[in-house]
């Protein structure tokens, strides 16, 4: 399933580091990287609803579905 990651967009509207993302919402800066790269098979809804208050946006704002395209990998468990 062509699910891409937009988090880094976002941290770039919101003048925002990864590291400062990772201390406000409570992982790890490696857990973001790996986030945003993609990388994930899973991300947990309680860990997306913070991303989404520090950043204050939309699930959607950071997660978009584009059909027709190679599959990528999903996004995992932080």
């Amino acid at each position: 399933m062509p699910i891409i990651v937009n988090l880094d967009v976002m941290l770039a509207r919101r003048k925002m580091r990864s590291k400062e993302l990772a201390e406000r919402i409570g992982i790890t800066e490696q857990n973001v990287s790996a986030l945003k790269s993609g990388r994930v098979r899973g991300v947990r809804f309680e860990t997306l609803e913070r991303i989404c208050e520090v950043l204050e946006c939309q699930p959607g704002d950071i997660l978009e579905f584009r059909a027709g395209g190679p599959p990528t990998q999903t996004l995992a468990d932080l």
